[in-house]
């Protein structure tokens, strides 16, 4: 049988049993004196802060966990598709776009990915494709290279800042070093149909066949208001002043570190054709 407890209300003598006294033995007060006791029950109060404050730690060190659980087992995934996208964008500098299987065609077109430097030394034979764009500096110059038809194209990696954000692409020159094949910009947020026009095929059109490097050494490519050199100058996206000031800077900065590399890519053909010469020249004086 149950046991429930009774305090008197006179004199506060508790009772214990299954209902309350007739009359209370100290104070001799009727059981109408008596009032049943509630026990408390035990467990946590949710109502406090300490319990309110535990509660959300708790949760968000669940979720925590569950999001780096989830990011860990998809960065496997993201790493691949950000490695897929770069490998789109190096082709798309060759004009090769559309693809089926990019992977595949990257890795029968590219050859070559060496690191080199701004004196035209290589670093490095491979490695360029892992090089960050925050690590890419004099020392530290990664390129691409290559075959289509048997005819060698160098691929030089850009970055810079337009209006609202980092711009970047790919500037692919054929086997001279300095001829324009195909080149490819994309952008983080310039402005829809103006800025962001340089990733357009029209803007991007205008480029092959345009020379990099003049005379002298320096870059020589630009993208000016209104082309005043044909061999040299790009027609500016109209009404993107900022944003095509920005693919101009990017240019003159970024490409002007690899014309050491790619004239020295031209030596051997200048030796091929100078060294005959000289040979026959040395006869002719013995000759005489």
């Amino acid at each position: 049988m149950a046991t429930n407890k009774y305090v008197c209300k006179v004199c506060g003598y508790t009772h214990e049993g299954s209902e309350a006294p007739s009359v209370c033995p100290l104070c001799k007060a009727g059981a109408s004196e008596f009032e049943a006791v509630k026990e408390k029950k035990k467990g946590i109060n949710t109502n406090s802060d300490v319990y309110a404050i535990i509660y959300s730690a708790v949760v968000v060190v669940i979720v925590a966990f569950l999001l780096a659980a989830v990011s860990s087992a998809l960065k496997p995934r993201q790493d691949a598709n950000i490695e897929l996208d770069k490998k789109k964008q190096i082709l798309a500098s060759l004009n090769e776009k559309n693809l089926a299987d990019a992977a595949a065609t990257y890795d029968a077109l590219i050859v070559a990915d060496p690191i080199v430097d701004a004196q035209g030394n290589v670093v490095a034979e491979r490695g360029g494709f892992e090089v960050a764009n925050d690590a890419v500096n004099e020392n530290n110059l990664p390129l691409y290279v290559a075959k289509i038809d048997g005819a060698t194209k160098y691929i030089l990696p850009m970055t810079g800042n337009g209006l609202w954000g980092g711009i970047w692409g790919y500037l692919a020159v054929n086997d001279d070093c300095n001829t324009i094949y195909g080149v490819y910009f994309s952008h983080a947020s310039e402005t829809p149909g103006l800025g962001a026009e340089i990733a357009s095929d029209k803007f991007q059109g205008r480029f092959p066949g345009k020379k990099v490097y003049n005379e002298n050494g320096a870059v020589g490519l630009s993208v000016e208001k209104k082309s005043s050199d044909a061999d040299y100058h790009v027609d500016a996206v109209s009404g993107a002043t900022i944003t095509s000031n920005g693919v101009r800077e990017m240019l003159k900065l970024k490409l002007a570190p690899y014309y050491k590399y790619l004239v020295n890519q031209l030596q051997p053909a200048v030796q091929e054709n100078v060294e005959p010469a000289a040979t026959d020249a040395a006869q002719e004086t013995v000759e005489e």
